[in-house]
Parts: structure tokens; sequence; C-alpha cells
């Protein structure tokens, strides 16, 4: 049940997101999460899109440095301890979280977090195999 996420390695300028956003408007791409993180040059840009096939293309087609990675998005209670539980279930299985971002979907009443992890399969059966919801691609890229 992973999901697609297509990371861009930018120069960490002014006025550098709104080509990408726009760029991503002109091939009619929606973004359904979004992450920055940046050094003093460059920034990371990881997304979660309704068509991350066609977006790397676009991507590429503009000379970009693209990744794709596949992530989890892991189904929280919105609640205080949500995060707290799922982490704990991969740390006791020896998952180490790479990184992780949040976002809201308008069509769940749960929280989303994406997490990567070394070993996505490994984290994937983890979490399945003690109840974790995980959001299938149908449901992030078609939110």
């Amino acid at each position: 049940m992973a999901v697609k996420q297509i990371s861009i390695l930018l120069e960490n300028r002014v006025g550098t997101l709104i080509e990408i956003t726009e760029l991503l408007e002109k091939y009619d791409i929606n973004i359904r999460a979004i992450s920055v993180s940046d050094t003093a040059k460059f920034g990371i840009l990881r997304l979660i899109v309704d068509q991350p096939e066609k977006c790397a293309e676009a991507l590429q087609k503009e000379n970009l440095t693209i990744s794709a990675a596949d992530v989890l998005a892991v189904a929280l209670k919105d609640r205080p301890g949500g995060l707290s539980t799922v982490v704990r279930l991969l740390a006791e299985h020896g998952i180490d979280i790479d990184y992780a971002y949040a976002y809201v979907s308008h069509t769940t009443a749960d929280a989303c977090v994406v997490l990567h992890a070394g070993d996505v399969g490994f984290a994937e059966k983890v979490l399945l195999e003690n109840g974790v919801k995980l959001y299938s691609e149908e449901e992030v890229y078609g939110a």
C-alpha cells in the first residue's frame, strides 16, 4: 500500500517554489501533500500528487533533478497519542523513520502522516499486522 512521493532538488532562492507550483498547474497535477526542507544553498521539495508518473515526466522535461520513492500514508486517530502509537510500534520492530510529514484530507475523519523508512516494505507489514490503516494510492491520489 505504498504511495509514490516525488522529490525535487531545488536551488534555495526566492521564486523557486512558485516556478514548481505553476509548472504543476500547467500540467494539471494536483498536490496532495507537500514538505520542504532546506540547507543554505539547496532544498528538497517532497510531494505527493494525484498523478505521480505524469509529474515525474513533466519535471524531467524541465531538466529538474528528481527522484521517486515509496512512502506510507498512515491513518492516525486525530487525538493525543495517535502518532506516538505508530512510532512506538515501528521502533519496537527496529524500524527507523527517515522523515515524516502530515497532511489532512477532507475525505477522511483521520489525520494522515507520510512516513519514509529504510525498509518501507517491512514497515508496511508491521503496521498492517498490528491493525494500523494505511491509505491506498486511490485514497491518496483521488482524495
